[in-house]
């Protein structure tokens, strides 16, 4: 005969066994989302820096282009939340054909987030780089 109570077969009742179950589970499932969130707005700005520095090497790599310009480009590109903590870096050829080159370098801390500083992984003095390489025209 098969029992459908929740007793053991001593006929005490488990009424405290998903109480203790939901407690060891949930700081790992909190883990994953926090760093699930973390890693997803990394990965979004990461392609706004990428595309800010392609937009700064398409800007540099015309004639007459002056390094003002090419980091409004840049930060134009990068939009109002990552803008104002942007570095750029970049070598402006002298004449058609040299290679030019622009870098943007954004703290990982502006992009997102420092959610999982608790378990020793802080985001803090890293940032996010790219470079892009052109000739100029």
């Amino acid at each position: 005969m098969l029992r459908t109570s929740n007793t053991i077969q001593s006929g005490r009742p488990r009424r405290g066994i998903l109480s203790a179950e939901l407690l060891l589970t949930l700081p790992i499932l909190t883990v994953l989302l926090f760093g699930l969130l973390e890693f997803s707005l990394l990965f979004f700005a990461r392609g706004d820096v990428v595309e800010a520095s392609r937009a700064g090497a398409r800007a540099a790599r015309l004639h007459g282009a002056t390094e003002e310009s090419v980091e409004a480009e840049v930060r134009y590109s990068l939009g109002g939340r990552l803008a104002p903590h942007a570095r750029v870096l970049m070598d402006l050829g002298h004449k058609t054909g040299d290679e030019v080159s622009v870098a943007v370098e954004v703290p990982m801390a502006t992009a997102s987030p420092d959610l999982l500083w608790l378990i020793g992984y802080s985001l803090n003095g890293r940032e996010l780089l790219c470079e892009t390489r052109m000739a100029k025209e």
